[in-house]
């Protein structure tokens, strides 16, 4: 939110409460548990084994925020939790992501008294740093779950760029770092001649076949367990595709060219900079939470001007950049942009 007002100020100053208890009732499942009848306090402190006088506090701040309503049957939710949260994500999702935004909060507690130290906020505070990649090769559920948020979020957005992109005479799509295949899901139902091979590792590749299988795609659609940075690309693609991805190396984009049929297309989408040393407006906590990791590197956001020169450089030709519109301001919907390259 964008403060106007001195209580505006006062209540973002005490966001930081309001965002533990929200994480607390997504951890806790507590709009699901009351999604069918209300229940009075005493039962749901039971339930979830919470002390009772906490337990009304925590109700009553949730019937502040709008999310929690309450009448003589006990408590429900209201109309703005039902439809911006029960009606959108499932409950393991929501979950997931409280989880994530509670392990992110690490970063910045004592922001004060660490902003100015030239070091990363893990050390400073005694904490080790999370690794991504570690989590997602050693963690099957962790990934799973990830993956599954992932696919969740992106349904909306993946079928907006299934109407935007023309893939008359499509028939192969090669979907690099496609995770669960949730783009390649859109455009396999819309267009019923097409197949597609997502390449993604294989703890990813498990989950997205599983989702495949759920869409009832799973004969037209592949995962391939690989490293694209590295590994060598399958051949003979109308279309290769990187979708979020952020990898924009000219040596990648060689041996894409060398993947694609004769006058095939690569179709890149994703968050670019609007200026040397920018930041996609979307990415912005993001981009700040990295300098307390990594505090001497800036985050490389790179323009669309320097992809377009190592397209070409490429070999690549007739370059195109097009906004993707966006039906709603939710972060993961807004800023992305669609490059469309011809070999």
């Amino acid at each position: 939110m964008k403060p106007e007002t001195t209580e505006d100020i006062l209540e973002l100053m005490n966001g930081h409460i309001f965002s533990a208890i929200l994480g607390a009732a997504m951890e806790l499942g507590i709009f699901w548990l009351l999604a069918d009848e209300p229940l009075p306090a005493p039962e749901l402190a039971q339930s979830l084994n919470i002390p009772l006088n906490r337990c009304h506090y925590w109700l009553q701040v949730l019937c502040k925020l709008g999310l929690l309503e309450h009448s003589d049957a006990g408590y429900f939710p209201s109309t703005i939790a039902r439809e911006a949260i029960l009606n959108v994500q499932s409950q393991d999702t929501w979950a997931f992501q409280a989880r994530e935004d509670r392990d992110l909060s690490l970063y910045v507690r004592d922001l004060a008294s660490n902003i100015s130290k030239p070091m990363s906020a893990w050390p400073a505070q005694n904490l080790m740093p999370m690794d991504y990649f570690q989590q997602i090769e050693a963690d099957p559920i962790y990934t799973a779950r990830f993956t599954r948020k992932l696919y969740q979020i992106h349904i909306s957005f993946a079928e907006q760029l299934a109407n935007m992109l023309e893939l008359r005479g499509v028939k192969r799509l090669l979907d690099l770092g496609g995770g669960s295949g949730v783009v390649s899901f859109a455009l396999l139902r819309k267009h019923a001649e097409l197949t597609c091979v997502v390449v993604d590792v294989e703890s990813v590749c498990q989950t997205g076949r599983v989702i495949a299988s759920e869409n009832k795609l799973e004969k037209r659609i592949t995962y391939l367990a690989a490293d694209f940075s590295k590994d060598d690309l399958p051949m003979g693609f109308d279309m290769v595709m990187l979708c979020d991805v952020g990898s924009f190396s000219e040596l990648l984009f060689c041996r894409i060219h060398d993947a694609l049929n004769l006058k095939g297309r690569l179709v890149i989408v994703d968050k670019f900079a609007p200026s040397k040393n920018g930041v996609p407006p979307s990415r912005l906590l993001s981009a700040f939470v990295a300098s307390l990791e990594s505090p001497a590197q800036s985050v490389d956001y790179i323009t669309t001007q320097v992809v377009q020169t190592r397209l070409q450089q490429a070999g690549f030709r007739d370059v195109s950049i097009t906004r993707v519109p966006h039906k709603d301001d939710l972060p993961w919907n807004i800023d992305w942009v669609l490059l469309e390259a011809q070999k």
